[in-house]
């Protein structure tokens, strides 16, 4: 007995069990009366094809099959939705015309433009000691465009671009002192307090523990206690943030793995709806009722001839046909029955096949 027809055979059972609607096909018009002369009763029609699922001919297609339930969509978040951080000291971005930032890269300073720099320094330093601001900006400026070649300038004078307010021309005058001198503590010190006037919290917090490991400064360190908080908690809810996209796209792929196999199954059995339906049974075992590959009789057409549907109708030719559909081997049995081996010879004759 071919193992493979039997496989076919449990497959159809299995479709039917799955899907009752095939069973009321016009063309298995002959597999129902078979059954029901068997003493079995077949499900009642489906209505509107519901039981078929779009999975058969008699049903709907698949495209009107009433579609799963989508899983409802996870709230996406941004990087500010659910965090709170208290902005008290925070000013908006100044926006006022660049500084001056003097001749860096093309000019050759002599010691007397160095002199007269550091007087200016000195100058601006006494005037920012009593608080005046804009003449202190002023001296120190005229320090720069002297001496544009000393890192410390740049810093005092975002010292006091900080004073007035102004961080994001504090934040040009450090970045200029750093790429002058990227070791001195000082220009990180005040580029840090600029980024924690406009709120870059962890941009401040960077800056702030650099020039502490540079060279600790108590100010600095007291600045640093207050936004590193803050940039601690901006960059754990990034990291949730993170997590949760990721698994958003492992969860996305796996979804798309699913509806993948589930449409492979789906065309599957589709496929097996139409070969079952188009009159072509599961091939059963060697010499037993079955189908045949195109161009050979179906089950159909062996019911068709009148020997063979009496036969079937026969208790004991069923009773054999059932055992040797649950185990092949068995077929050894009934070699000396002639009843059963004259229904073999028969099917052997129409398929072609040697018993």
């Amino acid at each position: 007995m071919d193992p493979r027809k039997v496989s076919e055979l449990k497959g159809f059972v299995q479709l039917c069990e799955s899907n009752p609607g095939i069973l009321h096909l016009p063309e298995m018009s002959f597999f129902r009366t078979w059954i029901q002369g068997m003493g079995a009763t077949i499900p009642p029609p489906p209505k509107g094809g519901d039981s078929c699922k779009g999975g058969c001919p008699c049903g709907p297609s698949s495209t009107s099959a009433s579609a799963p339930q989508p899983e409802p969509p996870v709230p996406s978040e941004s990087e500010e939705s659910e965090i709170e951080i208290d902005k008290e000291g925070v000013i908006e971005l100044d926006t006022d015309e660049l500084q001056e930032m003097g001749e860096y890269e093309n000019i050759e300073v002599s010691e007397e433009m160095m002199d007269q720099a550091n007087e200016k320094k000195m100058e601006a330093i006494n005037a920012l000691g009593e608080g005046e601001l804009q003449k202190a900006l002023d001296l120190f400026t005229e320090a720069i465009k002297l001496n544009p070649c000393v890192a410390i300038m740049y810093a005092k004078r975002a010292s006091v671009y900080i004073k007035m307010q102004k961080p994001n021309a504090a934040i040009r005058d450090c970045n200029r002192a750093i790429s002058i001198n990227p070791d001195s503590a000082q220009p990180y010190k005040w580029r840090g307090k600029a980024h924690r006037l406009l709120g870059h919290w962890e941009e401040a917090a960077k800056d702030l523990a650099t020039a502490c490991k540079l060279d600790y400064d108590e100010d600095a360190s007291a600045l640093l206690k207050e936004v590193q908080p803050k940039a601690n908690k901006i960059i754990e809810h990034r990291r949730k943030y993170e997590r949760k996209k990721e698994e958003k796209e492992i969860r996305e792929k796996k979804e798309r793995i699913k509806k993948a196999r589930e449409e492979q199954a789906q065309a599957q059995r589709e496929e097996e709806a139409r070969q079952y339906g188009g009159g072509y049974f599961p091939a059963g075992p060697a010499g037993f009722p079955g189908g045949a590959p195109p161009g050979m009789p179906g089950l159909g057409d062996l019911l068709k001839d009148p020997e063979l549907l009496n036969a079937m109708k026969d208790p004991e030719v069923m009773a054999a046909f059932q055992d040797v559909a649950q185990n092949p081997a068995n077929i050894t049995k009934y070699q000396n029955n002639p009843k059963i081996m004259a229904l073999v010879t028969k099917l052997n004759a129409k398929f072609g096949a040697s018993p």
